[in-house]
């Protein structure tokens, strides 16, 4: 599950990490909610991933990982998490998590795209680089793949920076205790 407000690419993430996730040989389904607000209403992107077999399911129904780019949208969907979940926060908008969540990943997504990639609409892209340091889902390359196939091309160079740095930052919280 990755939920967060319209404009922060939530759409774009959920379809880039499933296009990584299917490169790496997972089936993935991917189904997207958004709202008729084109900025800051509410954005999620459900993906039911299965290796070995096609998933039957179309929508989430207990999420396993869960993403959360701002506050709002943590607190709407928490109960679709459930609690041994791995759950990512953007902590730029997300102070604490609403849920004894087993595992949390508190990294300023945002604040990042704007100091080290300066642009913070990529935050999207850094977390999809974190995200892949810290489960090993999928590798940097099928996403760095994905990324220069389905993005606007004026987009992919900074995209492709966005991901070195959350991968960057990634290694490092999955190196801490």
């Amino acid at each position: 599950l990755i939920a967060g407000r319209g404009g922060q690419g939530i759409l774009l993430a959920g379809y880039l990490m499933g296009r990584a996730l299917i490169e790496k040989g997972y089936y993935v389904v991917n189904s997207e909610t958004y709202s008729a607000e084109t900025r800051g209403g509410d954005s999620r992107s459900e993906l039911v991933v299965m290796m070995g077999e096609e998933p039957d399911l179309i929508r989430v129904r207990k999420a396993n990982i869960a993403i959360f780019m701002f506050d709002e949208q943590m607190n709407k969907y928490a109960k679709w998490v459930r609690e041994d979940a791995k759950v990512f926060l953007d902590s730029t908008f997300i102070k604490k998590p609403v849920m004894p969540w087993r595992e949390v990943y508190s990294i300023p997504f945002t604040r990042l795209a704007e100091e080290r990639v300066g642009n913070p609409r990529v935050a999207n892209i850094v977390m999809l680089g974190a995200f892949s340091a810290i489960t090993g889902l999928y590798d940097v390359e099928s996403l760095k793949k994905a990324i220069r196939s389905h993005v606007k091309e004026q987009w992919v160079e900074v995209n492709l920076k966005a991901v070195d740095v959350g991968y960057e930052v990634g290694k490092e919280y999955r190196a801490q205790p």
